[in-house]
């Protein structure tokens, strides 16, 4: 008996530690914007053609991030509106060699275009 309630006592002190340390399952953030393997490439082709002066190597990419105000967003091409309608309100930025679409109310990631 006395065995049985040490181990309750030990389990019961150690149960907070576990919490504590436990991680959160990393889930991977999905697009904001479904686009076909076609509409990537169609961006892709289009805007690389366009010699869109490049933001900062170090500029955040992740779905979902929020740009900072000084970062410059270029609007989205009218080709571009024209071919995947669906984006044409977009912005964009052209970062080491992806094409990054941004939602212009939040200034925030929806895709990502490699």
């Amino acid at each position: 008996m006395k065995t049985l309630f040490a181990i309750a006592i030990a389990a019961v002190l150690l149960l907070p530690r576990l919490d504590a340390n436990a991680q959160a399952p990393i889930v991977p953030t999905q697009p904001k914007i479904n686009l076909t393997l076609e509409q990537r490439h169609v961006i892709r082709e289009i805007v690389k053609d366009l010699k869109i002066q490049p933001a900062p190597a170090d500029t955040e990419t992740a779905i979902g991030a929020a740009l900072p105000m000084t970062l410059k967003l270029q609007a989205m091409p009218a080709e571009v509106s024209a071919k995947v309608p669906q984006i044409k309100s977009h912005q964009l930025f052209v970062t080491d060699g992806k094409v990054v679409l941004v939602e212009p109310k939040d200034r925030t990631i929806v895709e990502v275009i490699e």
